[in-house]
This record gives structure tokens, C-alpha cells and sequence, in this order.
């Protein structure tokens, strides 16, 4: 009887593992396996014949030849040797039918494993700006951390998300400024928060270039900002506030339409005070005065680490913290109040080169700052389609965002009536899936002719399929036909069982990689499988004695899908 409780690229390495002693050859490395392209030529391949070869001294394929004679376990059918010396292994038949148990025993947690119980991970993203709407750069990053956050999930951690709001800088006590023109009671004209904070986004962008256009402002805005920074009890600080508790209730609103609620919030200001300290403390022995301000300057040993690192100020000649100086920071309370074993903070590509500096020193700090901390990436979003890209501009908000695509959606639904929350849906899953099948870091160009489509890779595609499938579900409890993992006699198995068991492994390494897109090409892969199945098999048939497990086979399909959509934050609708 084959192990049920070790996970089965496990065993596959246990036996090779087992297979190299037997040959007296000694390896203590990462035995590499993988699932080849094609189905038909085994479930699991490994080339460690090939890796050991040259060592050993004989030829890869005499070696992979030998290895292929001990490799056995019970869930194995056949080892076969493939070109100079690639091993394929196929399982047996009643492992397949055994996962589809599995899956339906496991429901809605197929696919987690305990490897991080009883740790804690920590997880940063979508980061607001005050008086600035919820753009295309927040949506991204939401997208992109959300999913992060729920394959940290997936480990069994206990996984706290949280935000950190810029609500202190000189472009705020611009905006603020412009606010005081305009005078604090216009912001009562308007009704709804989106209103309010299209108001407020406008005062950030006429205060920027107020400040640009005439110098004799700038004294006022940097009193404004010194009122913030020190919470004085004055207008400006009033207005600052106003504008603050605006903008937290606009982006709980925002983010939560796009399925995110947050455990808690570490503020830039609590930050900058926090980070002031650290760096006045550890001058010079980390950082260093110059001209007034406080930079850090790396030195020849972290040039030879890192070549892209480069001088920054850390605090100004103001006497104010920069974002650097806030960054660090953030690092401590973040430490303070989580005590995580991994810190994942995600933001724009851009960014990449100026926290690589900010890490480095906090590290001289607090060696664990840097170690225990990992900074993801998310590239930037352009619209195909004159129409949208026009409509949009070159910044363009989530809700207008939302908007325009589901202006699409309604006009594919044709006569069919969609509700706005469905409309939401699938423009949601669209945009998310067009930005988590990227690989992390790298721009993306949304297109509503391919994003949109119900063919191909897409997200609205992965949720009609399961729709579908939750359908025939109904229909065949209708017909009294019950589903059933048991295998009938003379079944052959199929692709879509080859390919089922591989979703627990798959996350595993998305984890490992923090690469949501992973999982976006495994979901699609098998929603196109079960597509060109369906297309081809009568599922609900009565007077088919398979068709229960036929049926059982669409359920699993159905729910790993509906397992990987929610990695990805996209609603899996039992109806379309």
C-alpha cells in the first residue's frame, strides 16, 4: 500500500535517494524532479544520472540505465530511461483515484501544508498616499500582494497583512495648503467619499504645482508640514486630519471591493519618528553628517556584495526624517509589534535599487531587519485600446478603472441583466489575472479583447469553468446520479487526473518563490484540460455506470480551480 502521508514528490526523491545507495553512490545534494511537458511521457523526470555521471565516471545513460532497475515504490507503474540519460517515472493508476479522495476530504484546504506552522510572516502592501485617490499602482500592488499574502496562507503560518499609509511629506502639506485656499468647509459640498476624495486628490495636484509656480509659497508649506510632523493645533493640522480620516475610509472601501481586509496599519509618521531615532543613534557609526543632513554612504565591502548601491540622505537639513529614514523605521516596529520570522513587503519595480540601500544599512543596525525581510516587486499597467487608454489617462484610478471594464462586461453580457456585483466580478478577475499571470516585476499591457474573453487564458475563462462545472454538478444531483471516487473497472485514466494530484505541488513552490503566476498557468492549464474533456465526454449519464466518477472528476477540477482562484483573490460564482 503506497504512503498517504508523505506527499508524493517526497517519495519519488525518497526512492531515487534509495536507488543511489543501493548503487553505493553518495550524494548529499537537492535531487532535482520535475513533471515533463508532455503527459505521455511520465508523471516525474529527474536528470540526477546526468548530474552524478562525470563524478562516477560512467556514461549518463548506463548510469540513468542502473538507477532506473532500483527505483521502486509502491506508487510507482514504470521507470523508463529517456535520451542521454533522463529518468521518467509514472505512477499507478490507483494514485489518481486515490487523489480525487483526497481533494474531496480536503475541500477548500487541497493544496495547504503545515511547513510554516506555528511561525509568523508578515505581509506589507498597498500602501495609500493621503490626498491622493487609489490608483492603477495601489490596484497592482494590491493584486500582487493580496496573493502573496494567501499563499503565505497555504503553509499553515499564522499571517498578519498590513498597510502602511504615507500620511506625512512635504506633497501633503502642499495639498493641505491648497485645501486651506479652497477653505476646510468646501470639503462639505461634496456627498460621497469618492467625491470627497477626488476633491482632495485635486488639491494635491493644483498645491504640487502652486509650489512649482511661485516660490513665495514655500515658506507657508513648510510650516504646514512642520504643523503635521508635530501634531500642532493649528487650521493646517485640522485639515490634514480631515483629509486623513478620508482617505483610510476610501481605501478600506476600495480595497475591500477588491476582497482585502487588512489586520492593521503602521503610519509613515509613527515611522519617520521612530526612524529619526535609529539614525541620529547610529551616527556615525552606520550613517554619517553631511552638509547638514545624514546620509549613508556604503563602504568598499558592501560595494563588493552589491554594486548597484549608492549614497542616500536619511535625514535632511531640515532635521527631518527622509522615506528613507522612515523605511528603517518601519523595519523596527515592524519587529517590535509582529515578531515575524519572514517580512514580505511588496512595491513598484522602480523602487528596487533604493531599498537594496535602505536594507543594507538597516542591517549594520539590526542584522535580522535584513534577513528576515524579502522585497517583491510589480511592474506597471498600460491600456490597449485607444478608447480605454484615452478614457483613463495616463494615471488612472481603480473605480474608473472598474468602470470601463465593466462597460465591456455589459456589453458582452448582451441582453443577459448583470448586477453591478456581478459586473465587478468578472472585471475584477480580469484585471487580476492579466496582472498575476506576469511573472512579479514585470510590466503588463491589459487588453479587454483577450482579458475579457470567456477562450483562452483568462480570469473570467477560469471562472466560467467552474460555473460550468457546478452546473452539470446540480444537473446530476437532479438526476439522482451520485458522484463517487471509486474507479470503475477498465477506466483509463485521463489527463486531467495526471495533472490534479500536481496542485499541492505547484503552490508549494509558488510559495517558495512567492510567485502567484505559477499558479495562474497550472489553473489555466487544467481548466483547458477539463474544456477539451467536457467537449468530448457525456459527464451526466444516468445509464452510464462511470458517470459517477466521471462526475467526481469534474468536482475535484471544480475545486482546485476554485482553490487557485482564491490564491489569486478572484470569486469563484456558482452561476454565469
Amino acid at each position: 500500500m503506497y504512503n498517504k502521508f508523505m506527499m508524493i514528490t517526497d517519495i519519488i526523491k525518497k526512492s531515487i535517494q534509495s536507488a543511489l545507495v543501493e548503487l553505493d553512490i553518495s550524494y548529499d545534494g537537492d535531487i532535482t524532479i520535475e513533471h515533463p511537458r508532455e503527459l505521455s511521457h511520465g508523471d516525474f523526470a529527474t536528470n540526477i544520472a546526468m548530474v552524478l555521471a562525470k563524478k562516477e565516471g560512467k556514461n549518463p545513460r548506463e548510469l540513468a540505465e542502473a538507477l532506473s532497475e532500483k527505483i521502486t515504490a509502491p506508487e510507482i507503474s514504470s521507470v523508463e530511461v529517456a535520451g542521454p540519460g533522463f529518468i521518467n517515472i509514472k505512477l499507478i493508476d490507483e494514485f489518481f483515484s486515490y487523489e480525487l479522495k483526497v481533494i474531496q476530504e480536503k475541500g477548500d484546504f487541497y493544496g495547504w501544508n503545515d511547513s510554516w506552522e506555528g511561525k509568523r510572516i508578515l505581509v506589507e502592501h498597498s500602501s495609500p498616499n493621503l490626498f491622493k485617490p487609489f490608483h492603477i499602482g495601489h490596484m497592482m500592488n494590491n493584486t500582487v500582494g493580496e496573493a502573496m499574502t494567501r499563499l503565505c496562507r497555504t503553509t499553515s503560518a499564522e499571517v498578519t497583512m498590513i498597510s502602511y499609509p504615507s500620511d506625512v511629506s512635504l506633497g501633503i502639506g502642499k495639498a493641505v495648503w491648497q485645501f486651506l485656499q479652497y477653505g476646510i468647509e468646501k470639503i462639505n459640498e461634496f456627498k460621497t467619499v469618492s467625491e470627497k476624495m477626488a476633491f482632495l486628490g485635486k488639491c494635491y495636484a493644483e498645491g504640487t504645482q502652486a509650489f512649482k509656480d511661485n516660490e513665495n509659497i514655500e515658506p507657508r508649506v513648510r510650516e504646514i508640514t512642520q504643523d503635521i510632523y508635530e501634531h500642532r493645533d493649528t487650521e493646517a493640522h485640522q485639515a490634514y486630519k480631515i483629509g486623513r480620516d478620508l482617505n483610510l475610509e476610501y481605501f478600506i472601501q476600495m480595497t475591500a471591493r477588491l476582497g482585502s481586509a487588512f489586520d492593521g496599519f503602521i503610519f509613515e509618521s509613527e515611522a519617520g519618528k521612530i526612524g529619526k531615532e535609529i539614525i541620529t543613534k547610529h551616527t556615525p557609526s552606520v550613517y554619517t553628517e553631511s552638509n547638514g543632513a545624514i546620509i549613508f554612504e556604503p563602504n568598499e565591502k558592501d560595494l563588493e556584495k552589491n554594486k548597484s548601491l549608492h549614497t542616500r540622505v536619511f535625514i535632511n537639513k531640515d532635521g527631518n526624517p527622509t522615506y528613507e529614514a522612515k523605511d528603517t523605521g518601519l523595519l523596527k516596529l515592524k519587529f517590535d509589534r509582529y515578531n515575524p520570522e519572514l517580512s514580505i513587503f511588496i512595491t513598484d519595480s522602480e523602487q528596487g535599487p533604493y531599498f537594496e540601500v535602505v536594507e543594507t544599512a538597516a542591517g549594520k543596525v539590526h542584522k535580522e531587519w535584513q534577513e528576515k525581510t524579502i522585497h517583491k516587486t510589480h511592474g506597471r499597467m498600460q491600456f490597449k485600446g485607444q478608447k480605454m487608454s484615452s478614457r483613463l489617462g495616463n494615471t488612472p484610478i481603480v473605480s474608473d478603472i472598474l468602470d470601463a471594464v465593466n462597460e465591456e462586461v455589459y456589453v458582452r453580457a448582451g441582453d443577459r441583466e448583470l448586477s453591478q456585483d456581478q459586473a465587478d466580478m468578472i472585471s475584477i478577475a480580469a484585471v487580476k489575472y492579466a496582472v498575476l499571470r506576469t511573472q512579479a516585476g514585470k510590466n503588463i499591457n491589459f487588453d479587454p479583447d483577450t482579458s475579457l474573453s470567456f477562450e483562452g487564458d483568462s480570469g473570467p475563462y477560469l471562472q466560467y469553468t467552474y460555473a460550468r462545472s457546478q452546473s452539470m454538478l446540480r444537473k446530476a444531483q437532479e438526476q439522482g446520479i451520485e458522484v463517487s471516487a471509486n474507479r470503475p473497472e477498465d477506466w483509463e485514466t485521463t489527463d486531467i487526473e495526471r495533472y490534479l494530484y500536481r496542485y499541492p505541488i505547484v503552490v508549494e513552490q509558488a510559495f517558495k518563490d512567492l510567485a502567484p503566476h505559477h499558479v495562474v498557468t497550472y489553473i489555466t492549464e487544467l481548466a483547458q484540460l477539463f474544456n477539451s474533456w467536457y467537449g468530448n465526454t457525456k459527464i451526466v449519464d444516468a445509464d452510464n455506470q462511470a458517470s459517477g466518477y466521471k462526475l467526481a472528476l469534474t468536482d475535484a477540477t471544480a475545486q482546485v480551480i476554485k482553490n487557485g482562484l482564491w490564491i489569486l483573490g478572484i470569486s469563484a460564482p456558482e452561476e454565469m
